[in-house]
């Protein structure tokens, strides 16, 4: 396959990228940094600087479009949240719009989305047809994944992203937790009941790969593993992986009064499952949290070694 991806530095899409490569696709990456792209991804990806670039996407089997503003790492100013939504909308309805301008458009459009689509969910199991909260973070993910589907054709399927925590020591929010879990200040946020939709990154990469390869699916899919856990199992979890107490607590106002508006996505969570994955027969390597969490332990310590 010839596939144009996006988002292809960050945390999914590297990974994604080497086992692409290694399966024997081309791959051509979008990107606004070339030079930063090359030393991270090698000499093997075609480089695109900008969508303006190209006026259809004839050529292209398929559209991997993982772009999008970090959500966590700042504080939700109006002027963050339109940068979090424009990051990921602008870029997306570019995508459909040259898909559905192509003459022999790409077979499979896969676009990004979030377990954030479902708003605070409490105890609920949260399968792909459970009813959204209208929250910040369902609306940006509701008008991404419309964008997205405006590429739907009989020629082209879509098929939507929506992920949970991914597990990596390379990235993302579990190599952000890991320092100071090794420190021995790790504890539990707020009560601690509310749920982690976690994945690991090696799931991840290998549930596109499924999406990518069976041509009957489409629609969105839940990015998580099949055990969501509590905060405070989480934690405790982490803590025994790297063989370190966890006996803090940080509690709901202190966090809401450092993060404001965006502490839901850590006082909140989402008891997401991936039902339609699952029905699909994708099989997942990793099933329970400590066994992921061993693993990303063991990676980075090799790394560092």
């Amino acid at each position: 396959m010839h596939i144009l991806l996006t988002g292809g530095t960050g945390l999914i899409g590297s990974a994604l990228t080497a086992r692409l490569l290694s399966l024997g696709h081309s791959l051509t990456v979008l990107t606004r940094n070339p030079d930063a792209a090359r030393r991270r991804l090698g000499g093997e990806v075609a480089l695109l600087p900008a969508l303006d670039d190209v006026s259809t996407l004839d050529g292209f089997d398929a559209v991997i479009n993982l772009a999008g503003e970090p959500i966590a790492d700042k504080r939700w100013t109006d002027a963050q949240k339109a940068r979090l939504c424009h990051s990921r909308w602008q870029i997306t309805q570019r995508l459909a719009e040259l898909i559905t301008r192509s003459a022999t458009p790409p077979a499979v459009f896969i676009s990004g989305s979030a377990v954030g689509y479902y708003g605070d969910q409490g105890e609920a199991v949260v399968s792909e047809e459970e009813t959204p909260h209208d929250e910040f973070t369902h609306r940006l993910c509701a008008r991404w994944e419309a964008l997205a589907r405006e590429a739907a054709s009989e020629r082209t399927r879509v098929c939507l992203l929506r992920t949970g925590v991914v597990l990596s020591a390379d990235g993302g929010a579990l190599a952000k937790m890991m320092p100071i879990f090794r420190l021995g200040l790790g504890g539990t946020l707020g009560s601690g009941r509310q749920y982690v939709p976690w994945i690991h990154l090696d799931d991840m990469v290998n549930a596109i790969l499924y999406l990518l390869a069976t041509p009957g699916l489409s629609g969105p899919f839940n990015m998580t593993a099949p055990y969501p856990v509590h905060n405070e199992q989480f934690t405790s979890a982490l803590g025994e992986a790297l063989n370190r107490p966890t006996l803090l607590r940080t509690p709901a106002f202190a966090i809401r009064l450092l993060m404001g508006e965006s502490s839901v996505l850590v006082l909140g969570g989402q008891r997401a499952i991936p039902k339609r994955l699952e029905e699909a027969g994708f099989g997942f390597r990793y099933f329970e949290l400590e066994e992921a969490l061993r693993d990303v332990v063991s990676v980075s310590r090799r790394s560092s070694a």
